[in-house]
């Protein structure tokens, strides 16, 4: 099963940038869809963006037009840029691998520990 370990959460102003990173421990090229999820504290965890292999990619509409998921394939790496960073922006954010069948074979999902973006106003 694949390990995903995410970096680069903080505390930051409103108006502010933040850069995530999730580095995954094997090839995600074969990974058709990865995505980040958010969770504020007693709300449920809801989806921020998702890119898929193909290249393309579904965003929140909460986000739309201030976040931007990428990936690095040479650094088997998904990102996930945020700008014009506001307070509800607040919440711990999970990298996430769903569930796939490879031929007959479902490969269990997979997510990351979180790492915690704080925006303050």
């Amino acid at each position: 099963q694949v390990q995903l370990v995410e970096s680069g959460g903080g505390l930051v102003q409103a108006g502010g940038s933040l850069s995530l990173s999730c580095a995954a421990s094997t090839s995600i090229l074969s990974f058709t869809k990865m995505g980040w999820y958010r969770q504020a504290p007693g709300k449920q965890r809801e989806l921020v963006a998702t890119s898929t292999n193909s290249g393309s990619t579904n965003y929140a509409d909460s986000v739309k037009g201030r976040f931007t998921i990428s990936r690095d394939y040479a650094k088997n790496t998904l990102y996930l840029q945020m700008n014009s960073l506001k307070p509800e922006d607040t919440a711990v954010y999970y990298c996430h691998v769903p569930a796939e069948y490879r031929g007959t074979y479902l490969t269990p999902p997979a997510w990351g520990q979180g790492t915690q973006v704080t925006v303050s106003s």
